[in-house]
C-alpha cells in the first residue's frame, strides 16, 4: 500500500514493482545526493557509498514511529558509513545498507538488489500489449506450483492442470530463481515467490512461452503456450503499470443452501459495480465467502465502503498514520441496493480467504474484520506487509522499499511483520490440488454450513 505522496492515492507498494524496473523512480520522487554528516551535499562521493547516503537520507526525511526519538540518524550515519566507505562490492555495501534496516527494527523495509528488483517486476508493457498464459502460480510444498488455471485460457487449452510445478519458463530454471527470495522468513519469503512466479509469467500478448512441468504423476512435461490478452477491466493508477481488475462471484451448495463466493484480484474501484452485484445477488444466501488470495491490495480507501456490506453500523477498523495525518478506516454501512431500494447490511456467517498472496489492503481489511470478529478467516499467514510505503530506486540500480506510515487495528493490533494470522490454517498440499480439490474454500464452506441460521 503506497500513500500519495508519490502516487496521488493508497495503493499497494507491492503493485510497484513493474514501475521499478525502467529505472524510473515513482512520480515526484527524487533520488537523493549523497551527503556529508551535517547533510550538505558532497561533491565527490565514491560510487560504493551513494547508495548508502542515498538510503540513509531517505530513511531520516521519510521514516515514521511512534517515537520521533526511535532511531538516532546522526549517530547511526556516524557508526555505520566508515563500513560503507571500507565496503568493496556492492554486496559489502548492501550488507550496510541491511544492517541500518536492522536497526529500525521494523518489516517492510527492505533493500532489492537491482537483478532481483528486475525479476520480480517482468517487462515493462503498456496496456494493449499485456498478454496471460492463464494460469497462476503459488508456492506450494517448497515450489512455485499451479494454484489456478482458467477455464477457458490458453492453459486450460495446453492441458495444464493445477497442482502442476513449474520448473523451468523461456530456459530459465524457477528453482534458480528462487533462490534470489530465499534470504527471508517463511511468510514474506513466500509472498516474493509469488510475487516472482507472477513476474516470470507475464508477457506480451501474442508471444510464446516454453514452459516446462512437473506434472501429477511425476512426470516431465514440456508446453508452449501462447499468451492471449489480460482478461479484466484494464486500470491505470498514478504511475503504476496498467492492471486489470476481475471479479468472479458464484454460488456454491452446502446442505441445501446457497452460499456466495466472491473473489478478486485487485483493490480497484472497477470492482465495485459487481461487487454491488454480487452482494446484491447473495443477500438471501447461507453466508459469503470473500477470496482475497493472490490480492495484493491496491486502493486503501476502499477498505470502507467494501467493508460496510457486512457491518450494520460504522466501527473503526484501524488507522493509518503518517507523519502529517491520521486516516482513520471506518466501515461505512451500506444500506441502498444497486436498484435504490433500502437493504439491510449482510448479516450472515462470513468467511475470508487469505494466503502469502494476499498482501497490504488485503492484510488491512482481513486483520480488521478479524479484530471486530465479523468474519472468519481461512488459509495460511499472509505476508506482513501492510504500512504504507514506496519502492525508489538507489544509485546502481538497487531498490529501497521503506515504510512512510504506520497502521494498528482497531484493538491496537500491528499486521506489519506479522501478517494476518487465519483462525483455520489450511495449506494446500500439492496432491489436493492435482486431485482438483480445493481445500481452504472447502473449510471455509463447511464452516458456513455449520453456522445457525441469522435472524
Amino acid at each position: 500500500m503506497l500513500f500519495g505522496v508519490r502516487l496521488g492515492g493508497p495503493v499497494c507498494a507491492a503493485l510497484l514493482l513493474a514501475s521499478v524496473a525502467g529505472g524510473a523512480a515513482p512520480a515526484g520522487a527524487q533520488t537523493p545526493a549523497a551527503v556529508t554528516a551535517n547533510g550538505a551535499a558532497s561533491a565527490a562521493v565514491r560510487p560504493e557509498l551513494e547508495a548508502f547516503d542515498a538510503a540513509w537520507n531517505i530513511l531520516k526525511k521519510n521514516y515514521v514511529a511512534e517515537s520521533a526519538s526511535h532511531v538516532d540518524w546522526d549517530a547511526l550515519r556516524a557508526e555505520l558509513r566508515p563500513r560503507a566507505e571500507a565496503a568493496r562490492s556492492a554486496d559489502d555495501v548492501r550488507a550496510v545498507i541491511r544492517e541500518m534496516l536492522a536497526r529500525i527494527g521494523q518489516s517492510h523495509f527492505a533493500i532489492l538488489p537491482a537483478p532481483v528488483a528486475s525479476d520480480l517486476s517482468g517487462p515493462a508493457l503498456q496496456s494493449g500489449e499485456v498478454g496471460s498464459l492463464g494460469f497462476d502460480v503459488g508456492p506450494v510444498d517448497g515450489h512455485l506450483t499451479v494454484t489456478r488455471v482458467d477455464a477457458d485460457g490458453p492453459a486450460a487449452r495446453a492441458g495444464v492442470r493445477t497442482g502442476w510445478i513449474l520448473s523451468r519458463v523461456s530456459g530459465r530454471s524457477v528453482d534458480d530463481a528462487l533462490t534470489s527470495v530465499a534470504d527471508a522468513d517463511d511468510h514474506v519469503r513466500d509472498f516474493r515467490a509469488w510475487a516472482l512466479g507472477t513476474a516470470l509469467l507475464r508477457g506480451r500478448t501474442g508471444t510464446s512461452a516454453d514452459l516446462t512441468f512437473l506434472d501429477g504423476t511425476g512426470v516431465t512435461t514440456a508446453r508452449q503456450i501462447t499468451r492471449t490478452p489480460e482478461p479484466g477491466h484494464a486500470v491505470k493508477f498514478g504511475n503504476l503499470p496498467t492492471l486489470f481488475a476481475r471479479l468472479d462471484a458464484r454460488p456454491m451448495a452446502r446442505n441445501g443452501r446457497t452460499i456466495g463466493v466472491i473473489s478478486f484480484n485487485v483493490w480497484m474501484t472497477a470492482i465495485s459495480r459487481p461487487l454491488d452485484e454480487a452482494i446484491d445477488r447473495f443477500r438471501s444466501s447461507k453466508g459469503v465467502v470473500l477470496d482475497l488470495r493472490g490480492n495484493p491490495g491496491g486502493v486503501l480507501t476502499m477498505i470502507m465502503g467494501v467493508s460496510g456490506y457486512f457491518l450494520d453500523a460504522p466501527v473503526n477498523l484501524g488507522v493509518i498514520k503518517t507523519r502529517e495525518s491520521a486516516l482513520n478506516l471506518v466501515a461505512n454501512p451500506r444500506r441502498v441496493g444497486l436498484d435504490g431500494q433500502s437493504v439491510t447490511p449482510f448479516a450472515g456467517p462470513l468467511a475470508i480467504l487469505v494466503d502469502s498472496g494476499s498482501y497490504s489492503a488485503s492484510e488491512i481489511f482481513t486483520g480488521g474484520m478479524q479484530s471486530i470478529k465479523r468474519a472468519r478467516v481461512f488459509g495460511t499467514r499472509t505476508a506482513g506487509g501492510a504500512l504504507p510505503a514506496v519502492l525508489e530506486r538507489l544509485p546502481g540500480g538497487d531498490v529501497l522499499q521503506y515504510a512512510i506510515g504506520d497502521f494498528t487495528t482497531a484493538t491496537g493490533e500491528r499486521i506489519e511483520g506479522r501478517g494476518v494470522i487465519p483462525d483455520t490454517i489450511v495449506t494446500p498440499t500439492r496432491a489436493e490440488l492435482v486431485a482438483g480439490h480445493d481445500p481452504v474454500l472447502e473449510a471455509a464452506l463447511d464452516w458456513i454450513a455449520s453456522q445457525p441460521e441469522s435472524r
